[in-house]
Order: C-alpha cells, then sequence, then structure tokens
C-alpha cells in the first residue's frame, strides 16, 4: 500500500511539473474566496455573517475595504482600526461558524493604499500587515478609480505583490478585481494584465466587474458572459497560455439587483446565467457586491438594499452554491 502511494505521488508530482506555470502555481493556491460574497461592516445596515451562512449556506465572505488611515498604514475604511472593531469582530464569527475570509483592499472611494504608499516595498508592507494580522489565506485587490487610473499605481500595486508572494511563507490566493466593458478589458485593464505577465505575478483570480457600463443592457447575463469571454483572450494573449488555463484564472464579481447606473439591473436570472457560466468552465471565483444590498427595500438607501423584488440573501445563495 505505501509503494502503491509513492507511485501515485511521483506521477501526481511529474503531472503538476507538466502543467504550464500558470495552472501549477494555481494548483498550489488555496481556494479560498472562490465563492465569498461581499460585505461592508461600516455602512449599509450590514448583516450578522454566521446569520447570513445560517440562512444560505455560504461559508465564505470578502470583507471590504482595507484603506489608507492617511500614511501608508491600513485600516478599515481609512478610519477603524484592524484590532478591536466592528471587522474584526465579523472576521471571529465567520470563522467562529467555520467559515472563512478574504479581506479587499481598495474600491471605488477612499484613499488607496497603491496611491498614498510611495514605494512597492511600503505597499507590499501594508497587505503583508493586514494578511499577518489576520492570517489570511487570500486578499483580493478591488483596483478603481485613483488606483487603476494610473500607470505608475498599476506598476507598484503588481510589484508589491509580486513582493508579497515573495515572502510570505505560506500560499495565499490573490485576487485582482478590476472593471470592464461589455467586451472585456479596455486598454487599461489589458496594460494591468500585461504589467502582471511582465513580472510573472500568479494571481489566484482575474475578476472582471461586469456592471456600470455607462448605458443600459438589455441582458446583464449575457453580456457578463461576453466581458468574461473578452477577459479570457486578454489572459491567453498576455499569458501565452491555452483557454483551459486562462478559464481557470478567471472570475466574475457581479452586482445584484439595480446599479450605479441609472436604468442597468442584475436580476436572479442573470446570476444563474453567470452561475452556469462559472460552472462550465470551473472558474476562479464567483462573487458579488453585495450582503448588504441583497434583500427588498424598505425605506433603506440604496446601500443597503437591491433596489427590486426579491427574497431576503436570493443573491447570496446562488453563491453559495458555486464550488468551482
Amino acid at each position: 500500500m505505501r509503494s502503491r502511494r509513492r507511485i501515485v505521488i511521483t506521477a501526481c508530482t511529474a503531472l503538476v511539473l507538466a502543467l504550464p506555470a500558470q495552472a501549477a502555481t494555481a494548483a498550489r493556491m488555496p481556494a479560498v474566496g472562490r465563492a465569498a460574497p461581499y460585505e461592508y461592516m461600516g455602512w449599509g445596515s450590514p448583516e450578522p455573517p454566521a446569520k447570513v451562512m445560517a440562512a444560505t449556506g455560504v461559508r465564505a465572505f470578502t470583507f471590504a475595504f482595507m484603506l489608507s488611515d492617511g500614511t501608508c498604514h491600513p485600516a478599515w475604511d481609512g478610519q477603524r482600526p484592524l484590532l478591536g472593531g466592528i471587522d474584526q469582530a465579523a472576521i471571529r464569527a465567520v470563522r467562529a461558524a467555520g467559515g472563512s475570509v478574504v479581506v479587499s483592499f481598495g474600491g471605488w472611494s477612499g484613499k488607496k493604499l497603491g496611491v498614498v504608499c510611495h514605494t512597492a516595498a511600503g505597499l507590499a508592507a501594508a497587505y503583508e500587515a493586514v494578511i499577518d494580522t489576520y492570517h489570511l489565506k487570500a486578499i483580493d485587490i478591488d483596483i478603481e478609480h485613483t488606483e487603476v487610473a494610473s500607470a505608475a499605481v498599476r506598476q507598484r500595486v503588481i510589484t508589491a505583490l509580486t513582493m508579497v508572494r515573495r515572502h510570505e511563507s505560506r500560499p495565499i490566493a490573490i485576487y485582482m478585481t478590476f472593471g470592464v466593458t461589455p467586451s472585456g478589458p479596455d486598454a487599461v485593464g489589458r496594460d494591468l494584465i500585461r504589467r502582471a505577465a511582465g513580472a510573472h505575478l500568479r494571481v489566484t483570480g482575474w475578476t472582471i466587474m461586469p456592471f456600470d457600463f455607462g448605458a443600459p443592457e438589455p441582458d446583464m447575463g449575457a453580456v457578463s458572459v461576453r466581458a468574461a469571454e473578452g477577459t479570457k483572450r486578454a489572459l491567453m494573449a498576455a499569458y501565452h497560455e491555452g483557454p483551459v488555463a486562462a478559464y481557470r484564472t478567471l472570475g466574475i464579481s457581479s452586482m445584484n439587483g439595480r446599479t450605479d447606473e441609472r436604468d442597468e439591473t442584475v436580476t436572479l436570472h442573470d446570476f444563474a446565467t453567470m452561475l452556469a457560466y462559472a460552472r462550465l468552465h470551473h472558474l476562479a471565483r464567483f462573487t458579488f457586491w453585495s450582503v448588504n444590498r441583497d434583500r427588498s427595500c424598505s425605506g433603506a438607501g440604496p446601500d443597503a438594499c437591491s433596489g427590486i423584488r426579491q427574497r431576503r440573501f436570493a443573491f447570496t445563495r446562488v453563491i453559495a452554491s458555486y464550488h468551482g
């Protein structure tokens, strides 16, 4: 029995070594965050995470957002401390219920660490401070607005993440989340992917945000798939890899209900389309913004409800059904 096991291990090792570098690297990374909806503890009437887990079966959350406190030091929303606050309490609650967490850096608003930290080494240290504080197995870089707009900052983020990869003693999943057009990444998005490939940075999932397109799309499920296909082609070109490897480092992060754009709505039917696509191609990630909004409106503001009629946690249940 022992000799047979040795033969199997040797064969598996040979197979991994034969894989393309992108796929081999992905095989060593933890799958934490594959289906981890966003929740923001700072506003939008956040739901108790353990309650959401019990109601939906979801096993992980992406907590947002880690920003700059005005210097090259991280703080929740740029204001709340890493320890002793509502965010740490939420992380503890998820883990106590048997779940896992991802911490998201960036987002649209606030002071971004990538901008405020003037060196890649300083930015890497800020990322690592959060990783070490919470003993994280996954982080999300939601690169938007001022971070993604500057070529210098894009390069700083990529270089810092290569340092994190090199410094961390244990494998950590890194998700890069960014906006796209209906046909895939724009010039800035393609540049971000090319810079990562040029730096030999292998992320766990290039997660697109297929919404806020600037004009209403009649079928948000179909257009999300089209944007994902365009991103797959960009990954294939940048990393010189085939479609299977590209799909397995591709992710989708949608938005439930009415988005930030007038007359743009993502329905449960659209989520079902994205779920089928994710399952077909074994995407690295399927998630959405956000648990705070996963309920009908009853006098609540736009950050605390979806803007459509729905059952409570309906979109989270779809995400919870994705297993890769």
